[in-house]
Parts: C-alpha cells; sequence; structure tokens
C-alpha cells in the first residue's frame, strides 16, 4: 500500500510540472532596420550575420531591447515581447540588441529558442557600453526623431506595463 501511495504522489508531483516547451524562433536580417545619419554612429553587426546598423542612428517610434542569453531576467520577457510583437508590427520598430556573449552562436541560439521573430543586432565586442550603459535588460524607446523618449531598467513585468508605456513615450497605441 505504501508503495502505491509513494507512486501516485510522485505522479501527483510531476504532473504538476509546467511544461518546458520552446517556442521557433527566426534569425531576421537587421537591413529593415530605420535609421538616421548621426555624427557618431555605433555600428555593430546583425545576430543573422548580415550587416547591422548603427544602435544610435535607429529612427523611432522604435523599442529597443537590450539582453544577454546568459540572463534569467532576460529570457523571462521574452514571452511578452513576443505577444507585444505581434500586436505591434507595422506600428512601431522592435530591435533586440545581444550583448556580453561569449560567442555568436549562444545568441543565436537564444533567439531559435526563445520565438523571437524581430531584428537582433549583435554587440561582438561590447561597444555599445558607453551608449546603453552595463546590465541587461534594459528596454529603450525612440522617438520618431532619434531621441531617447524614456528608458526602463530591468525586466518587464507584464504586455500592459509595455503597452502603457509605449503609448505614453512614443504616443503609438495598441
Amino acid at each position: 500500500m505504501k508503495k502505491i501511495a509513494a507512486a501516485l504522489s510522485l505522479l501527483l508531483v510531476t504532473s504538476c510540472a509546467a511544461p518546458t516547451t520552446d517556442i521557433a524562433g527566426v534569425l531576421v536580417s537587421c537591413t529593415t532596420l530605420q535609421t538616421q545619419n548621426v555624427a557618431k554612429p555605433i555600428e555593430i553587426g546583425c545576430l543573422d550575420g548580415s550587416v547591422g546598423a548603427s544602435v544610435n542612428a535607429l529612427r523611432g517610434p522604435a523599442i529597443i531591447n537590450v539582453w544577454g542569453s546568459w540572463c534569467g531576467p532576460c529570457k523571462e520577457e521574452m514571452p511578452i515581447l513576443r505577444s507585444f510583437y505581434a500586436k505591434g508590427k507595422g506600428k512601431l520598430q522592435l530591435v533586440g540588441v545581444d550583448v556580453e556573449e561569449a560567442s555568436i552562436k549562444d545568441g543565436q541560439e537564444f533567439v531559435l529558442k526563445n520565438g523571437v521573430t524581430w531584428p537582433n543586432l549583435f554587440d561582438r565586442d561590447g561597444s555599445t557600453r558607453a551608449y546603453f550603459g552595463m546590465g541587461v535588460p534594459v528596454t529603450w524607446f525612440i522617438a520618431a526623431d532619434g531621441s531617447v523618449a524614456y528608458k526602463r531598467i530591468g525586466v518587464l513585468k507584464n504586455e500592459i506595463e509595455l503597452i502603457k508605456l509605449t503609448s505614453k513615450y512614443l504616443g503609438v497605441k495598441l
């Protein structure tokens, strides 16, 4: 009887575990990013291996999400960003910037496993540190003129927060 109770308990505990399914992402080219001319561009490559862009030349309305594959809170944000992007695609740019990676492969695998379907730049050598600062995740809201309208440091709590910030700082309604 004890063996049956133990087996049922084990079955109950393991059946309550959350599924760990990956959602397929895509390595998107950065050639479609809308940029403007700036005096001192900070050029970085694209995570798909193609030509990148200058992060300080991105034109809005845009949201730049700075992340790293090694960052737990960055992974927590991905479902929020995926859902938001599905609603906001065509109304604003969403751009990821992968920083502080051991190799480009780590960032590429992160994109593919976490359902990322927007362009992601890759800071191979830390050249964006002076612009973005240290630490991730950080989400930047870029106005139509290319100026920084707002900088959200830390993990986004939920999609509603992201929608409200986008409306407040970029005037984009979703």
